[in-house]
């Protein structure tokens, strides 16, 4: 365990903070440690009746490129996981899910950064409308399962949330007891 002698804010964001904090490492030595902190987001696996992945395709600024993923969003603080997975699954792609069955959490960067993704299947999809936030801009497409599972083998989808639940999903054979599908 590492002891955290002092910390120092450098810029406090709308998405991220970022602070140095001084520590004293497991041998006594005292190091740096460079922090982003961030609230911490959802990433929601769907599919819709026909067994297709409902995903989304949008510019991502980061990696300056599109990028296809699972419909996803960030946890404001103090929010509950699963229903920021209902909430941000809707706005994203029109379908409401009635239930969420926990995939797992995952730390995408452990490293330096706090965030922790909580993933999701969705459960009893009825479309109701997308709601897309002013500042998204993305389209809706569905993908065969067993194209997505290719698709993440061999890097057409990089989007790590997107992998890990994808490849889960598909290794857990959830398939067999799938929690819903989607109506028309």
């Amino acid at each position: 365990m590492e002891k955290v002698l002092s910390s120092e804010f450098i810029y406090k964001g709308k998405i991220v903070n970022l602070r140095i904090d001084d520590v004293e490492i497991q041998n006594g030595r005292r190091v740096k440690r460079e922090v982003v902190e961030h609230s911490g987001g959802v990433g929601v696996l769907a599919f819709d009746r026909d067994g297709n992945v409902l995903m989304v395709r949008q510019f991502r600024h980061g990696i300056g490129r599109e990028s296809l993923e699972i419909p996803a969003g960030k946890l404001e603080p103090g929010e509950d996981p699963a229903l920021c997975g209902i909430r941000e699954l809707e706005e994203e792609t029109g379908y409401r899910a009635a239930s969420v069955e926990p995939l797992g959490t995952l730390d995408p960067t452990p490293a330096y950064d706090s965030e922790v993704i909580h993933l999701f299947l969705a459960g009893e999809l009825t479309y109701a409308g997308q709601n897309l936030d002013e500042n998204e801009v993305l389209s809706v497409e569905r993908v065969p399962l067993e194209r997505a599972v290719g698709l993440c083998l061999n890097g057409g989808v990089t989007d790590a949330k997107t992998v890990i639940a994808i490849l889960k999903y598909a290794a857990m054979n959830l398939d067999s007891h799938r929690v819903g599908t989607a109506e028309s």
